[in-house]
């Protein structure tokens, strides 16, 4: 069987396009379907709660950084291992930044250059007719885009899809699922996002009521008729960031958990080896390894934890004399003097870095990242690109005294004043990598 593919996207975030993917993706395994679930945009969360309705790694598809060739490869794989794709999109199907056509980070990219229908979720309490009008903008906005069928989510009545779906046949756009009102079919979210696939003690049995909601209320048969054949790629390889080392220690806990799986992949193919340690469980970096990754995660919730965890914060001194160390967002934040909690009490941290951060004074930093290189250093040489991803509510409260690490704008080219840290052997930023520019 040729692997297929569509894209679930919505007019807008909050629209249910997660719980309906996690419920598509549970309902088509349990069909004996061989599902695999990809996340437009830069997400760390829902592949998470894709690959545990999925039983498969969840990866991410961003058409903004990553270069082309990379999302090729990207598909080629998960096509090679599955008899559908599912691609989630983030916010509003049309939603990126403008530049260059096809590299705007929206879902829609990815639809336009793949040939994937796309079924739009649509969140119609509060509207009847009106929901079909919406419907019609979106089938009609970009001629590359296809609407295959929708679904109407937080139904009110039988009347009410009545309503909706009477209004939606003139315009030949099938309704392929409605789903009721349930203010149960949620999942928990904090400030960054939902709270993650890992936290729940429930999460099995979340899911399997998500994929029960499914088979009672999507007509499955006609969304997989409706998904399009995938282009072969099978042959497609292209790596996203250089690797950094040949044995690498990962942080990797509840506090570090925001890593890339096409990252680690690279990583892997490149012949590095990753060793996991857990600063949470008090463990130093291993010692046998050549380089230090500390990724982004939730340190502003276990600062107390991480400030006592002084055979962690000992042993990543002596690994920084002769190795690098690099901190990606929360990272970064535990890399420097101190770091402030969201009731404002201060918690020291490895002080490898001069900067400190707060919780407590929370403003939102949300973006695309292009960064320059300003020295050599694992992800590259000094004036080489990354592009990434900036999403955050901590603040600089202490800017400290070390050199900055990169040269950073944002996806329209205009400078960001946070260009994160370098000192010796240690460096540090808010932005996450995600790949090589092109």
């Amino acid at each position: 069987m040729t692997a297929r593919g569509l894209i679930v996207s919505a007019p807008r975030s909050s629209s249910g396009k997660t719980t309906v993917t996690l419920g598509l993706l549970g309902a088509l395994r349990r069909k004996g379907i061989a599902v695999r679930a990809a996340k437009s945009g830069p997400d760390y969360i829902d592949p998470a709660f894709h690959a545990a309705a999925t039983a498969q790694k969840g990866v991410n598809l961003d058409s903004w950084a990553m270069p082309p060739a990379a999302i090729e490869a990207l598909i080629g794989e998960a096509a090679q291992a599955s008899d559908v794709l599912v691609i989630e999109g983030a916010m509003g199907l049309f939603d990126g930044v403008p530049g260059v056509p096809g590299r705007s980070g929206a879902a829609s990219d990815l639809a336009a250059r793949f040939a994937l229908p796309v079924l739009l979720i649509l969140d119609v309490s509060g509207q009847s007719q009106s929901a079909a009008a919406v419907a019609a903008g979106f089938a009609s906005f970009d001629p590359k885009v296809r609407v295959g069928g929708v679904v109407l989510n937080k139904l009110g009545s039988d009347r009410h899809r009545t309503l909706i779906a009477d209004a939606l046949k003139p315009l030949g756009i099938p309704v392929l699922g409605a789903i009721p009102r349930d203010d149960k079919m949620v999942l928990p979210e904090r400030h960054l996002g939902l709270v993650q696939a890992g936290e729940h003690v429930n999460l099995d049995a979340r899911l399997a009521s998500f994929a029960e909601m499914a088979a009672r209320h999507l007509d499955l048969d006609a969304i997989m008729a409706m998904a399009a054949p995938l282009p072969d790629l099978s042959s497609s390889t292209a790596p996203t960031l250089k690797t950094p080392g040949q044995r690498i220690a990962l942080a990797s806990d509840a506090t570090f958990s925001f890593v890339y799986a096409h990252v680690l992949d690279d990583w892997r193919r490149s012949g590095a080896e990753i060793v996991p340690f857990s600063p949470l469980r008090d463990e130093a970096p291993p010692d046998h390894c050549d380089v230090c990754w500390l990724p982004g995660g939730y340190p502003e919730l276990h600062a107390g934890a991480l400030a006592a965890a002084q055979r962690f914060k000992d042993g990543l001194k002596e690994f920084s004399r002769t190795r690098p160390v690099h901190g990606e967002c929360g990272g970064y934040m535990v890399l420097g003097e101190g770091l402030e909690d969201a009731s404002g009490t201060r918690h020291a941290m490895a002080g490898l870095l001069s900067h400190a951060t707060s919780f407590a004074k929370r403003r939102l930093h949300l973006g695309y990242r292009q960064a320059r290189l300003l020295a050599d250093h694992p992800l590259g040489a000094a004036g080489d690109v990354v592009r990434g991803h900036e999403f955050h509510h901590a603040s600089i409260i202490d800017k400290g005294s070390d050199e900055p690490f990169v040269e950073v704008t944002d996806a329209q080219g205009k400078p960001v004043v946070e260009t994160g840290s370098r000192r010796e052997l240690v460096s540090g930023t808010f932005f996450h990598a995600i790949a090589r520019e092109s």
